[in-house]
């Protein structure tokens, strides 16, 4: 039986998140679908919401951000600074 793509990716996110947010520049973590072109896909991935996008080479190794998380994508997602109100 194929778990849910969804689920998987939260139980994924739920095991992984205080790490990705000790990264430099990230903001947030969730679970949602690829963007592509501005445009959303249908491949559930982790949604990692940084301030901005820094070339790898200008990151300390603990702060890169992996492409895939226990089989889940990730898209990185410039959000620019976020304000509480």
């Amino acid at each position: 039986m194929n778990e849910d793509p969804i689920q998987r990716a939260i139980d994924v996110k739920a095991r992984h998140e205080a790490d990705l947010m000790r990264k430099a520049n990230v903001l947030s973590v969730g679970v949602g679908y690829r963007e592509k072109r501005g445009r959303l896909t249908d491949e559930v991935v982790l949604v990692v919401s940084v301030t901005h996008k820094v070339p790898h080479s200008k990151l300390l190794p603990q702060d890169v951000v992996p492409p895939v998380i226990e089989g889940i994508p990730v898209d990185v997602r410039e959000t620019g600074t976020m304000w509480a109100l």
